[in-house]
């Protein structure tokens, strides 16, 4: 069963069970002051737990996005190192919010794992709470007598509060839990050793793979425990352990989660996975760690030095710093891979998908920059260890790392990483008080500095006329010039500006600032805290001069026109789908708007019609721009003012209002005079861009209309293909239903012949002892006709044994099947048979014992086939 399959399986047997499938919420916390990553499946539910939030329903399963690299689960260095820790990793889980409790949870797990995965009973074994004398807990009979009712007692291991009993933090919801370990050794090892006796002992191939926390106590602050009023169930399933289990692998990295992304990096690489136990380690942190940053960067989490930021760099880097050392990549590798992620995880996680190109272009500056890092680090580490090795010395002075990470950018953990592969340690402390007197020189510095910012006049504040004028005579305070990679970018601030900083999602203004001698371009403007800055293509000759600062107008209308159309389309989606509609994020410019909004569900097209036609209603209705400045805040909220998502607002805000009735919105941006301004707004996709947050785009004023005359054009087109019919929707309709009655009457021509091919085949076959065996060549219409022709004889011809090699679309194509009793009897495995005769027609394949397949390159191969099958078998 593929990993896909796998997970769609869970979700929907408990779908089945009444729960409701919950997208994973993300990988990123932003709300969660104790958390800088979802760790677990049930971070996104914990106000239900903690009784802050009532739960939208009693019955939940969702697939969560997990990341343990930080705080105390963090597994970083075991990445890769052994076959089974992950950074990122998937939690299958069912939940119940004051429902179901232990009976129902345990007798659904062991009913998914044994009849519906089908995994073996005899190599699953289960724990129990054993209880805790200083918590005055008993051993948790409950759970013990409903186990004992499903496996002999035997299989049932009791666990100490270490192992068995859940706890979210120090205070909060708490209880008992059972686990589900599973034995992946041969035979012969559990023959020799018994499973429980592996248990809980970190053994590689005797593995938990579910967790069933039985939430039933309170934790209180004196340490004290007390019943809750409502008892929950909170389990977790590591979604990459049960693939690995139910494959039938000895790690997880053979399973299909990771094999396509070691393939890629064996054919970039050009090394073989499997035959160096280094390189084995390379390849094992590379596809491990790109799955952790291409979903980190999708929630938001932008690589950077601090935070959470910094434990993504980290992550980064140590794949790029093996890819480098180990696999020989020497130029920008990881980014490649980001496609392959989208088409592996962006069914169950859009947000992969839909910012593919965003995440492959974080991730190539990244590389690039830390590749130079790394050349320039290892060159200096090399020098350092030849000095230590002549010195008869073992120790990297605290100094000297510090010196590789302040001038080089070489972060500590990767020299101690270093350090450890070459016999050396590393003096940490050292290196913590370097840090430390650095951080007193660069508060000292910035005390009695400005910084790099050219003072040309007094600064006596910044005055901004945007909202009233798009023109102003200005004089420039102050420029800088800012160098970095791409080369030298120049910002200038003036003492009066009309143009708009970046905020809000609304895009900054351009323009041009004029004096009497030169022009020059404003690309952008943006916000350093509350400061405008201007970004221009070069700095004014003359920047005493006054100059005249003016608006791109025809751009700033455009923005104005989306800007606007975003306060109708929040107040229409309200409408529409209901008030939980919040604001999530937006970008305004004069090409498009994008709003981001809180809602679980994908919006059906009646839905977007109808958001569609209140907007535009509200645009014909020609409504004049209330607005208001300076109104407390406290005054506007009891004024209903909707707040948008990620502003920052002071005790005085700027009220902008379309209809007290309809649209009123706490906003800084620019908007039109009146609606009727903004002409059309079309919607032109909805999707979803992470858990439980949909984006809308739309398109508005003369990219509308625009828009609406291609797609005009289009019609026109398929009109005249058809011949201009009268109803152009019935004349497709009548081209499909011919087209289905054509496609039925060849599907029956393909069963007649697959018929009449059988028939004859059947008179081939070659009696021998306890076998009888057919090796032919034919020729079908597609390989559904193949598989369906191959279990046709094997159910029709007593101890069957068949292999058949045919030409399908001009590609050869192999089929093995063979009755089940032979596997052992005669000592045939399917697998193994198809992949042998594959490489006479340059392929490969697999599958199961009793059935395989295969494809290939060379069609003349498939008599070499045959007469080789023959040669073996007959």
């Amino acid at each position: 069963m593929e990993a896909k399959k796998i997970r769609s399986t869970f979700i929907e047997f408990f779908q089945s069970k009444q729960h409701h499938y919950v997208p994973s919420s993300p990988i990123v916390v932003k709300n969660d002051p104790t958390l800088m990553f979802t760790n677990a499946g049930m971070n996104q539910f914990k106000d239900a737990f903690l009784g802050n939030e009532v739960a939208k329903f009693p019955r939940v399963a969702n697939s969560q996005k997990c990341l343990r690299v930080s705080g105390k689960h963090n597994d970083l260095e075991e990445v890769g190192v052994d076959t089974y820790h992950h950074t990122m990793f998937e939690m299958l889980g069912n939940w119940s919010f004051g429902d179901y409790f232990k009976k129902e949870a345990i007798a659904w797990a062991w009913e998914l794992l044994t009849e519906v995965y089908g995994l073996s009973k005899d190599r699953l074994y289960v724990s129990v709470f054993e209880g805790d004398k200083d918590d005055n807990l008993e051993m948790d009979k409950e759970a013990f007598d409903l186990w004992k009712a499903i496996v002999p007692e035997g299989r049932i291991i009791m666990g100490s509060k270490k192992d068995n009993f859940w706890e979210m933090g120090d205070t909060g919801p708490c209880g008992p839990c059972s686990e589900i370990h599973i034995d992946l050794r041969s035979d012969a090892e559990r023959q020799a050793i018994p499973g429980r006796d592996l248990v809980n002992n970190d053994h590689p191939q005797v593995i938990e793979i579910w967790n069933l926390v039985f939430m039933q106590f309170n934790r209180v602050s004196d340490g004290s425990l007390k019943p809750l009023p409502a008892t929950h169930v909170d389990t977790g399933m590591g979604f990459e352990r049960l693939v690995r289990a139910i494959q039938h692998k000895s790690s997880n990295y053979d399973t299909d989660l990771f094999t396509p992304f070691i393939a890629e990096l064996e054919k970039k690489s050009g090394k073989k996975y499997g035959e160096n136990e280094q390189t084995d380690i390379a390849f094992r942190v590379i596809v491990d760690h790109i799955r952790a940053i291409s979903f980190t960067i999708a929630d938001g989490q932008i690589p950077s030095n601090n935070k959470a930021g910094y434990v993504i760099r980290r992550i980064l880097r140590r794949a790029v710093r093996y890819g480098y050392t180990f696999l020989g990549f020497n130029e920008p590798f990881l980014y490649e891979l980001t496609p392959m992620i989208a088409a592996n995880f962006g069914d169950i996680f859009p947000e992969v998908r839909q910012q593919q190109e965003f995440i492959a272009k974080v991730i190539f500056e990244e590389e690039t920059s830390f590749l130079r890092t790394l050349s320039n680090g290892l060159k200096m580490l090399d020098q350092i260890k030849t000095e230590l090795k002549a010195k008869n010395e073992t120790v990297i002075s605290g100094k000297t790392a510090f010196e590789l990470y302040d001038t080089f950018g070489f972060p500590l953990d990767l020299t101690s990483l270093i350090a450890r592969e070459n016999g050396l340690s590393l003096d940490e402390e050292g290196f913590a008080s370097e840090m430390e007197t650095q951080k007193n020189r660069s508060r000292a510095a910035s005390e009695s500095e400005t910084g790099d910012w050219m003072m040309v006049h007094p600064d006596e504040g910044v005055e901004f006329i945007g909202y009233d004028f798009l023109k102003a005579d200005s004089n420039i305070i102050k420029y800088r010039v800012i160098s970095d990679k791409k080369g030298d970018r120049y910002q200038v601030v003036l003492d009066k500006t009309p143009f708009y900083a970046e905020s809000g999602g609304q895009v900054g203004d351009t323009g041009w600032l004029i004096s009497e001698v030169e022009k020059i371009r404003v690309v952008d403007t943006k916000k350093e805290n509350d400061l405008i800055v201007h970004f221009v293509e070069k700095l004014p000759e003359h920047p005493e001069k006054q100059f005249s600062a003016e608006v791109d107008q025809a751009k700033r209308s455009l923005t104005m026109n989306n800007h606007t159309a975003t306060h109708l389309l929040q107040s229409a989606l309200k409408t529409v789908l209901g008030d939980h509609i919040q604001q999530r994020g937006s970008l305004v410019n004069d090409q498009l708007l994008r709003f981001d909004f809180s809602h679980f569900g994908k919006m059906t097209d009646e839905e977007i019609e109808r958001v569609e036609n209140i907007v535009n209603e509200k645009v014909r209705e020609n409504i004049p721009l209330l607005e208001r400045r300076n109104v407390p805040i406290e005054e506007a909220k009891a004024q209903g003012a909707t707040a948008l998502f990620g502003e920052k607002y002071g005790e005085f805000v700027r009220v902008i209002t379309f209809d007290p009735k309809y649209s009123v919105e706490l906003c800084g941006g620019t908007h039109v005079p009146s609606t009727s301004q903004i002409g059309l707004v079309k919607i032109v996709s909805e999707g979803s861009i992470s858990a439980g947050v949909r984006r809308i785009e739309a398109i508005t004023s003369k990219a509308a209309e625009s828009y609406l005359r291609d797609q005009e054009s289009v019609l026109k087109e398929i009109q005249e293909l058809l011949k201009n019919p009268k109803d152009v929707k019935k004349a497709i309709e009548a081209l499909l239903e011919e087209r289905n009655t054509l496609k039925k009457e060849i599907e029956s021509l393909h069963l007649e012949k697959s018929a009449g091919v059988k028939t004859s085949l059947l008179t081939e076959f070659v009696k021998g002892e306890g076998i009888n065996t057919l090796v032919a060549k034919v020729e079908l219409p597609n390989a559904d006709s193949l598989k369906k022709l191959a279990y046709e004889l094997k159910n029709e011809v007593e101890n069957a044994f068949v292999i058949l090699a045919a030409s399908i679309d001009g590609k050869p194509q192999i089929a093995v099947i063979l009755e089940e009793s032979l596997i052992n009897s005669k000592n045939l495995n399917a697998g193994q048979i198809v992949r042998e005769l594959a490489k006479e027609i340059q392929g490969g394949g697999g599958g199961q014992p009793f059935f395989a397949t295969a494809g290939g390159k060379d069609l003349s191969g498939l008599d070499r086939v045959i007469a080789k099958a023959k040669e073996l078998y007959l």
